[in-house]
């Protein structure tokens, strides 16, 4: 799954888009509500995509490759 803001793109791993535990530890730890738990599943709150700060710690939460911050302004750009 991928959503895009003007600025900031959000990948999750259809993968791991289904694991409950994720969606509330993703909805928990992003400062500025870009995840929201959705029945169970990650979901992406468009509207909040270009607030993200580039905080990291939506990876951090996330298991490797799973969760992916890109930078649109920056040639898509992948936050490492």
């Amino acid at each position: 799954m991928r959503k895009d803001g003007t600025f900031i793109g959000v990948e999750v791993d259809d993968a791991v888009a289904g694991d409950a535990a994720l969606a509330a530890k993703l909805r928990e730890v992003c400062p500025v509500d870009i995840y929201s738990d959705a029945d169970g599943r990650v979901d992406i709150v468009e509207g909040n995509l270009d607030e993200c700060v580039l905080c990291r710690l939506c990876l951090d939460a996330s298991p490797a490759g799973t969760v992916k911050v890109l930078k649109l302004y920056d040639n898509e750009a992948v936050l490492a």
